[in-house]
């Protein structure tokens, strides 16, 4: 589900956002606007949240998720809902955002496309990790293709 708050601006919504970790106004909108720099957002951040595609307000949680340089980013389905160029493009991003420096956990339904930036990865299925290990293994390993990836 999407929550961002309708009355704002996206620049406004990400500048309140490092209020609530504890940045000042002046660290916030300079942060807010790095972020809509890396996420290819800067010629959103004048437009209200119900202006933007799918895809943007995906990119725009993302972006509220760094707000506070976080070690660790949770993704929990971040393409879900998503068109297949929207989804190439979040997952561009992410992988922009991992070269930083930050921790990426994700949870993610489109296994190849996970498991292609994947430096570890995991095969879960009702709940019990049934493989493990590098990203590009898992996608060679032939019970992972023929289970989880048509062939």
């Amino acid at each position: 589900m999407i929550n961002l708050d309708v009355f704002f601006t996206i620049k406004e919504i990400l500048t309140f956002q490092g209020g609530y970790y504890g940045l000042n106004i002046r660290e916030s909108q300079k942060r807010a606007d790095q972020l809509l720099e890396q996420l290819g957002l800067q010629d959103k951040s004048n437009a209200k949240a119900r202006q933007l595609s799918g895809g943007m307000k995906r990119r725009v949680q993302i972006a509220k998720s760094l707000m506070h340089n976080p070690e660790i980013l949770i993704l929990d389905e971040p393409t879900a809902g998503v068109s297949p160029i929207v989804m190439d493009d979040l997952f561009t991003r992410i992988i922009e955002v991992g070269k930083t420096g930050v921790g990426i956990l994700m949870v993610e339904q489109n296994a190849k496309q996970a498991l292609g930036i994947a430096n570890r990865g995991y095969v879960m299925v009702n709940g019990e990790n049934r493989m493990e290990g590098s990203g590009k293994d898992l996608l060679n390993n032939p019970d992972v293709r023929k289970s989880f990836l048509g062939g």
